[in-house]
């Protein structure tokens, strides 16, 4: 029998099954079963095993059949395979523990505001909390599900999040740990037979980013393309796109006041435009501040009594006053939120609109090379797509801190599974056939590296992002950078145009050269090894840096 009926026969057999409970009944149960506790201010608060305080992708898997191993890029370190049979012993133990729970959880939702292409989704748990958060986080299913491409196409997630495997009865089959062991955890997505696992992993992102990854994997069959980006829109209807790795400014920068938030992490662009694939957030807390993030600060810390509230808070530090510290990072750096949109001030419902008018990728560059704004061509903007290029800040030595490139292709690399030239495409056939305009903005440093130069001015910043926005940059002059092949602008409105130039903001202009050269090595290496043998488009290829 196929494990999709046999969930759905467990669940009719099971003496005590909740079948999509209201809010405040997953609200109720996860704290009378003592899975979170009641903060101060109304939200729950709870915390998890030390391996599952972030996504453990070294034990996410995809399951490899032949219906559709030749459209997975099987180099890209993120996808492992899994054999079909050791899934199936996997969910088999996972159907004979579910058996033996007292009560069982499931709740139906889709992925993705445009019911035209939205994913029925069954998540079942034995976790109150684990409901709640796919609640928070998926979005319900609309009356017209019926119109969806997928509405016979549905999904189930199993998520037992705090039962660990058999290490022995898998040694072999799951990775080794360092100490020698086999791992007993497994986070697996079984896109052919469109069944998910979450097992051993108590961290509440697995369930999400595995659903966004199934989306990311099935959408570009139906013309589709997936994104890793946040997305907003301006009084007139026009639509922006922020992509950018952790740190790069992506949540700051779309939370703009004059402009309705769609969502700050997954969405997609269809024939019809762009939707949210979420109903909430799951945001970073660690060292928020209200005056820097005051929609997500109240959000998450707003007062209600806890029925009303529902917000997630994970891993973070709370006092015995139910009072938090997000500036404690012992557990974790990685504390999180989740919370439903509605918590916001400002956001469009549904989140659904046009074309993007305007493309923003981000990069916090802590060489200090790149300039604050430049322009690119869609071959160039598939280049830096591919690339999802920031900087990370590597340790101190004898004082100097030394910046290390970072890759993550389109922004998202540990979710997207397909093979990349098609995501490429994809792109470049849209912001042809639509005219977006793309910008490349530097949120990271001027007039030398980190340690040397200073951060970009997070009003500078934002100046120049309104003014991409606004067309401001759409009539002036520009020049092509011969090393970057991008196109830098000589002025930019209300923006001073000394800081345009990156070079002309260094005092040691042959240091600018040399770091610069650097930068772009470590593109062309990365786009040799990444690939090189991917049959990307040539015009594409030669925009590489370095090339």
């Amino acid at each position: 029998m196929e494990f999709q009926k046999r969930i759905q026969q467990l669940l009719h057999q099971h003496p005590d099954v909740l079948v999509n409970p209201e809010r405040k009944v997953m609200i109720h149960e996860a704290v009378v079963r003592r899975e979170a506790l009641v903060s101060a201010n109304g939200a729950l608060a709870t915390w998890t095993p030390v391996e599952s305080t972030g996504r453990s992708p070294k034990d996410t898997y995809t399951v490899r059949r032949p219906e559709s191993e030749a459209e997975i890029d099987w180099d890209s370190p993120n996808n492992i395979p899994m054999e079909p049979e050791t899934f199936d012993m996997i969910m088999e133990d996972a159907l004979r523990v579910l058996a033996t729970k007292p009560r069982l959880y499931t709740v139906d939702r889709v992925l993705s505001a445009d019911s035209r292409y939205a994913l029925p989704l069954k998540v079942v748990s034995d976790r109150a909390l684990t409901v709640l958060f796919a609640d928070n986080m998926f979005r319900p299913v609309p009356s017209d599900l019926h119109r969806s491409i997928f509405a016979d196409q549905g999904f189930t997630l199993v998520a037992l999040p705090y039962d660990k495997l058999d290490r022995n009865k898998y040694e072999g089959r799951l990775r080794k740990l360092p100490d020698g062991r086999t791992s007993d955890m497994a986070v697996a997505m079984d896109f052919d037979r469109r069944l998910g696992l979450v097992y051993g992993s108590a961290y509440c992102g697995s369930v999400k980013k595995l659903m966004f990854s199934v989306m990311n994997y099935m959408l570009p069959a139906v013309g589709i393309l997936p994104l890793h980006c946040s997305a907003n829109e301006g009084p007139d209807g026009d639509v922006a796109l922020l992509l950018g790795l952790s740190g790069t400014g992506k949540t700051s920068l779309s939370a703009d006041p004059t402009r309705a938030l769609y969502g700050d992490d997954e969405h997609g662009w269809s024939d019809y435009g762009v939707a949210n694939f979420e109903y909430g957030c799951y945001a970073k807390l660690i060292n928020l501040r209200p005056h820097k993030e005051p929609e997500i600060w109240n959000a998450v810390f707003h007062e209600a009594p806890y029925l009303e509230h529902g917000a997630i808070v994970e891993n973070a530090m709370m006092y015995p006053s139910g009072l938090f510290d997000v500036d404690d990072e012992r557990l974790t750096p990685n504390s999180r939120a989740s919370y439903p949109l509605s918590f916001l001030s400002n956001v469009k419902d549904p989140p659904m609109g046009d074309h993007p008018r305007t493309i923003l990728f981000l990069a916090a560059d802590a060489n200090g090379v790149l300039p604050p704004v430049a322009r690119l061509t869609p071959e160039q903007a598939m280049l830096w797509f591919l690339m999802g290029y920031t900087s990370k800040l590597a340790g101190t030595e004898t004082g100097i801190i030394d910046p290390v490139s970072t890759f993550s292709r389109f922004f998202g690399e540990p979710f997207m599974p397909r093979n990349p030239d098609v995501y490429a495409s994809m792109l470049g056939e849209k912001l042809r056939k639509h005219g977006s305009r793309v910008f490349l903005i530097n949120t990271g440093w001027s007039g030398g590296p980190f340690g040397i130069g200073a951060r970009m001015d997070i009003d500078v910043t934002r100046t120049i992002v309104r003014v991409a926005l606004s067309g401001g940059l759409d009539d002036v002059e520009y020049d092509e950078d011969p090393l970057f092949h991008i196109l830098v602008p000589r002025t930019c409105p209300n923006v001073n145009p000394e800081i345009l130039n990156p070079r002309q903001t260094w005092a040691d202009q042959e240091a600018f050269d040399l770091r610069a050269r650097k930068l772009a090595n470590d593109f062309s290496k990365h786009f040799d090894k990444a690939y090189g043998n991917k049959g990307i488009d040539p015009a594409v290829a030669s925009q590489c840096p370095g090339k």
